[in-house]
């Protein structure tokens, strides 16, 4: 089984283009819903995080906005966040795995924001990169409406640059010509991947 890393910074479109490798019918791993399910009443890191960080559940679940207050700014308190919650979020990922591997799926696709920040690249044997030009994926994110030009500002730059990203990737997907496009290139690598494990077989 070939593993297709997915990532791209914040505004670029990652998220959609995930979505077109599963409408093509591969199984594709989500960091951030992966996190998200921790963080759920019932969840894995629910009652480590309480437990590390006091007051911070709210019906059961992490309440994200108290759980930032406490390790914002607190560089010891982000690092035990890390140590809670990256091992849970590598179990499930190697579910993730395991899962696909027995529904025999020639390619399954890992769609990780921080991928070659936190090293996932070295787990996967291709990496796709979604792109598109600056002023578009600013123009995107503040049109959410979620979030300040300042924050978006401090959030790209935590983030590798995306013209790092495209230097490391082995596939590069734009989303700055529309989806349909996007979508030729998503088919196109799955075409070519497929290929490739035909070739090792």
């Amino acid at each position: 089984m070939i593993i297709l890393g997915l990532t791209g910074s914040i505004g670029m479109g990652k998220s959609a283009t995930a979505a077109m490798f599963a409408t093509e019918g591969l199984p594709v791993y989500d960091a951030d819903a992966a996190v998200h399910a921790l963080y759920e009443k019932g969840g894995a890191a629910v009652a480590p995080l309480s437990e590390r960080f006091g007051d911070i559940l709210k019906d059961g679940a992490v309440d994200r906005a108290a759980l930032r207050a406490k390790v914002v700014d607190h560089p010891d308190a982000m690092k035990d966040l890390e140590q809670i919650v990256h091992p849970l979020v590598g179990q499930s990922q190697l579910n993730f795995r395991q899962q696909a591997l027995e529904s025999e799926s020639k390619i399954a696709v890992l769609d990780i924001p921080l991928l070659f920040e936190t090293g996932g690249d070295q787990r996967c044997d291709f990496v796709a990169v979604v792109t598109a030009p600056a002023d578009l994926q600013k123009a995107r994110v503040l049109a959410r409406g979620e979030m300040s030009e300042e924050q978006f500002e401090q959030i790209r730059a935590k983030q590798m640059s995306d013209a790092d990203k495209r230097a490391r990737a082995d596939f590069i997907i734009s989303t700055a010509f529309g989806f349909d496009f996007a979508r030729a290139h998503v088919q196109a690598i799955i075409e070519l991947l497929n290929s490739l494990d035909q070739n090792d077989d």
